[in-house]
């Protein structure tokens, strides 16, 4: 017998069930994975916290897993090729990821690079497609000089790997805790906090630039909307992830992963994402692992902030 977590009521992750339930078996174009790591995302809890458009009660909870395939529908294909029973795979976008197994669309599923550890295929994808979306909106290139607020972050240190394989110089807001894990993905660390416009423009000065080219918020703070507003004079050449409201006041890009426009170019940025991350050239940083019964304790320490890289539940640990 399967398990997973649902939510039967909106709300905290206090009111989830951890039950009992029977996969449904593929049909065409599906696949049955055994799940051996989940990924942890802000977006697991924020989604079931209130009534959603589209989401009827109860609610299977999570995105993204990885694990081995253990059926296989007709005609289902994989977004990296033909699926066989024991491949190693990674799904994102799926619902329901906090569980032991579960049947998904073979179009949400990709091959997992033997290279590539479970936990980290397991989280790869949520974090990375809004990295790469992100510089996409913005128009990042080579050359171009990008404030980064978060940097430290799940999404941010992917921004600043990309970034630093693209040929854009990338400043980072972060604490100074994490001032050499920056440096060492090829970002210039800046400490947030007071004063922070006049610590990036002399960050940009020992570039010998007189201003960023863009700004990329994931931290979703005023202090950095506005200092992106006061360095960045193209609004279009601003996004946040997380301050949507400040977006729609002060006219600038926010992005969502529910936009159909955002899912569109998501989706096609996964295989690049997996391809790199095989390579060695994209590193997901892991700070915990979970037994999957214990998704709450999880979902806390996430909640606490600044966990140190993603976390996982495994559902094999107990």
């Amino acid at each position: 017998m399967a398990r997973h977590w649902i939510a039967r009521a909106w709300g905290s992750p206090d009111h989830w069930e951890f039950v009992d339930y029977v996969p449904e078996a593929p049909g065409p174009g599906e696949v049955t994975i055994a799940v051996r790591a989940a990924g942890v995302n802000p977006a697991d809890a924020k989604h079931v916290a209130a009534p959603r458009t589209g989401k009827e009660l109860p609610v299977a909870i999570g995105y993204e897993v990885s694990g081995t395939v253990t059926a296989v529908g007709p005609r289902a294909t994989a977004v990296t090729g033909p699926l066989s029973v024991g491949d190693e795979v990674l799904a994102f976008r799926v619902q329901g990821g906090y569980a032991t197994e579960l049947t998904v669309s073979a179009e949400k599923v990709l091959h997992k690079p033997s290279s590539l550890a479970y936990e980290e295929a397991a989280n790869l994808l949520l974090a990375g497609t809004t990295a790469a979306e992100m510089l996409h909106a913005v128009g990042a290139s080579s050359g171009d000089v990008v404030l980064l607020h978060a940097a430290s972050g799940a999404v941010g240190v992917i921004v600043l790997q990309l970034a630093a394989l693209r040929g854009i110089t990338v400043i980072g807001t972060a604490s100074e805790a994490r001032f050499e894990e920056i440096r060492g993905f090829g970002g210039i660390p800046v400490r947030y906090g007071p004063g922070l416009q006049d610590r990036v423009e002399e960050a940009v000065r020992t570039l010998g630039r007189v201003g960023v080219d863009a700004a990329l918020d994931a931290a979703g703070t005023d202090e950095a909307v506005d200092v992106s507003l006061a360095l960045v004079a193209d609004r279009t050449r601003i996004v946040t992830v997380a301050a949507p409201g400040r977006a729609v006041e002060d006219g600038f890009q926010a992005l969502a992963g529910t936009q159909a426009e955002s899912a569109e170019f998501r989706d096609a940025a996964r295989q690049d994402l997996v391809t790199l991350a095989g390579r060695g050239l994209l590193r997901v940083p892991l700070s915990r692992s979970y037994p999957l019964p214990q998704a709450r304790d999880a979902l806390g320490f996430l909640a606490d902030g600044h966990p140190g890289g993603k976390i996982t539940l495994v559902p094999d640990a107990g």
